[in-house]
């Protein structure tokens, strides 16, 4: 049995991503489920071909991509991706896609199939502040999300996938005060609990 966990390189100005440096400290081994890890490339497009190349490959039970939501104070389980790219900062590769859909084939919305409530109570149980969110916002990670869903929903496969958002770490907002952040050990922590409820 195997989930692979995707992240994101730094974007936006940031010189490091919280989602991605928790992916790095995952163990390699989760109940009965070996870790797949993979780095995704902040860009449109690119980032999904690169997940549909590794889901095609190693053929994962589930996919759970992980994201930065700076400002956000919890850990947040998405509930849907819509078909919209709106780009309000430009991607690393400079793209700013505004009111484009992700394609022109696909649903409006799909839905994570992740069990996303008893993730939200386990991580809240492990003492870790978490909720469900239903906007995964318009920039690469709910592209990303879209993008895996249409490829299961497509090709019909039976694999659970879905996005978990996390806040900035302390040290991202050393000069934003006002921002909420999140230790990477409750961050590492509360992506285990949620692959255990899984596993």
């Amino acid at each position: 049995m195997k989930i692979l966990i995707t992240a994101f390189e730094p974007f936006g100005g940031e010189k490091v991503n919280p989602a991605l440096e928790a992916m790095k400290l995952l163990p390699d081994k989760i109940g009965n489920f070996q870790i797949l890890k993979l780095e995704l490339p902040t860009i449109f497009y690119k980032s999904i071909e690169k997940v549909w190349q590794y889901i095609d490959e190693y053929k994962p039970d589930a996919v759970i991509s992980l994201g930065q939501a700076g400002g956000r104070a919890c850990i947040s389980i998405e509930r849907v991706a819509i078909n919209v790219d709106d780009a309000s900062i430009a991607d690393n590769d400079g793209n700013l896609p505004i009111d484009q859909p992700i394609f022109e084939d696909g649903e409006n919305a799909y839905f994570s199939n992740l069990p996303i409530k008893n993730m939200v109570e386990a991580i809240k149980k492990a003492g870790i502040p978490a909720r469900i969110s239903n906007t995964a916002g318009t920039y690469v990670c709910n592209h990303v999300m879209y993008g895996v869903l249409y490829k299961l929903h497509k090709e019909n496969l039976n694999i659970k996938a879905g996005f978990i958002h996390v806040p900035f770490m302390p040290e991202q907002v050393v000069d934003k005060p006002e921002k909420p952040s999140m230790s990477l050990e409750n961050i590492v922590k509360a992506i285990e609990v949620a692959c255990n409820v899984l596993a």
